[in-house]
């Protein structure tokens, strides 16, 4: 069974397509060349870590990160430098964002709940006991392994965000942060939406300040003073992890992690990448082929084949993905025809797409990348992908999208009969 074209080589690395991007990172999906593992690999440009000082931050970080060891936490395998980029090899975790469950099947019932925030505060409680603090939580930042286990990723890699929350200049805390959003998260996952929303900025910041949200009826009286807690605006009074680890809401059906930490741990590749000397620099190849994707990876991470049990080291699970029996440049015309009045500047190189909205939204301008893969000659896999802004707003857009997109999207037998009954 052949296997997608690699274009690029990182060392011991075989690098394939990308799976996310931020302002700092780019992450893409490789494969380690002697062991056969998946991981992935999140590349930094050196000068803008260089331009931003925050060298030695993320040095100490990633250091602290590589010791980590926790079964909800993505774990940080090893560092490499070349002479312009640095190379952050993390775990490969295949089952997508837990946000997208809540985009796509509504809120959890609380029991669902509760164990993904039982997981949640087990990795924040662990990391912060080693002195590492995550400073942005958010819904994008966990995934899901094959099991449908949470998994925090970008821990420790605060210093890359630039999006650092002080309100009312009280002291930054960055235990005390993680927990409010501990809160939020824990409020989307039953609510279904956010406690705190508003166009207006002053707004949303009066908002947060003055704790002003209101529970939804179907929340238990138990699950509404544990959330509070959490949103308390003030960090002298927010509830601790002591406190959430007591509490009665939390504690039905608890069970601590059980897990293997005793294995030595090498930091000399962290402190190699950040003396920049030459002889540690890895080498980097790359192929001038064109990205291609084979029916083995399509199916992989088909979700109407429930396959990704059997082949998870091919397969991340993106619920912004579509096939289409329409040519490359057909559907490219069709993106930019039905982006372009949803507000979006279209710039096109090969069969990749940038969108950029040209008027900023709630949370500044939102960016999508878009990539075309040739599974056959008649057969395309279109991947969205959020690159910039908020994850509401370009869910919120990918539907538009792809309802425009309506007659070059190809639908499965079961598909249709779906989208008939409704």
């Amino acid at each position: 069974m052949s296997q997608p074209k690699i274009k690029r080589r990182v060392g011991k690395y075989e690098v394939g397509r990308t799976i996310g991007e931020g302002t700092f990172a780019k992450v893409k999906f490789a494969r380690n060349s002697e062991t056969g593992e998946p991981v992935a690999l999140k590349i930094m440009d050196k000068e803008k870590v260089l331009k931003h000082k925050m060298a030695e931050q993320i040095r100490r970080e990633i250091a602290t990160m590589k010791l980590i060891k926790h079964p909800n936490v993505v774990r940080l395998f090893e560092v490499m430098g070349s002479k312009t980029k640095i190379f952050i090899v993390l775990e490969f975790v295949t089952g997508g964002e837990l946000f997208d469950k809540i985009v796509n099947h509504g809120r959890m019932s609380e029991n669902e709940a509760r164990r993904y925030f039982q997981q949640l505060i087990n990795a924040v409680d662990y990391c912060h006991s080693r002195g590492v603090y995550h400073r942005d939580l958010k819904p994008e930042n966990l995934l899901l392994d094959t099991y449908g286990n949470l998994k925090v990723s970008d821990f420790g890699l605060s210093a890359l965000s630039q999006q650092v929350r002080v309100l009312n200049d009280r002291g930054y805390d960055g235990a005390n942060a993680d927990l409010w959003s501990c809160g939020v998260i824990l409020f989307v996952l039953i609510a279904g939406y956010l406690p705190f929303d508003s166009p207006n900025l002053i707004d949303l910041y009066k908002k947060i300040s003055g704790a002003e949200f209101t529970c939804p009826p179907w929340l238990s009286f138990s699950a509404r003073k544990l959330i509070s807690r959490l949103l308390d605006p003030n960090p002298v009074t927010r509830i601790t992890v002591a406190e959430i680890l007591d509490n009665e809401w939390f504690k039905i059906d608890y069970k601590p992690p059980v897990f293997n930490e005793i294995a030595e741990t090498s930091l000399e590749d962290v402190e190699a990448v950040f003396k920049d000397c030459e002889e540690h620099h890895v080498t980097e190849k790359k192929e001038e082929k064109p990205t291609a994707m084979n029916a083995f990876e399509l199916i992989s991470m088909s979700q109407g084949l429930n396959l990704e049990n059997l082949f998870d080291e091919q397969g991340f699970k993106r619920e912004t993905r579509f096939t289409s029996k329409s040519s490359a440049n057909e559907i490219i015309h069709k993106i930019e025809e039905a982006a372009k009045p949803l507000g979006f500047d279209v710039q096109k190189k090969n069969y990749k797409m940038r969108l950029a909205n040209v008027k900023a939204g709630r949370k500044g301008n939102l960016n999508v990348a878009t990539e075309i893969f040739q599974v056959a000659p008649s057969l395309h896999m279109v991947e969205v992908r959020k690159s910039k802004g908020d994850t509401l707003e370009f869910h919120k857009f990918y539907k538009n999208l792809s309802t425009s997109l309506d007659d070059v999207v190809w639908k499965t037998e079961d598909e249709m009969q779906i989208q008939e009954r409704k």
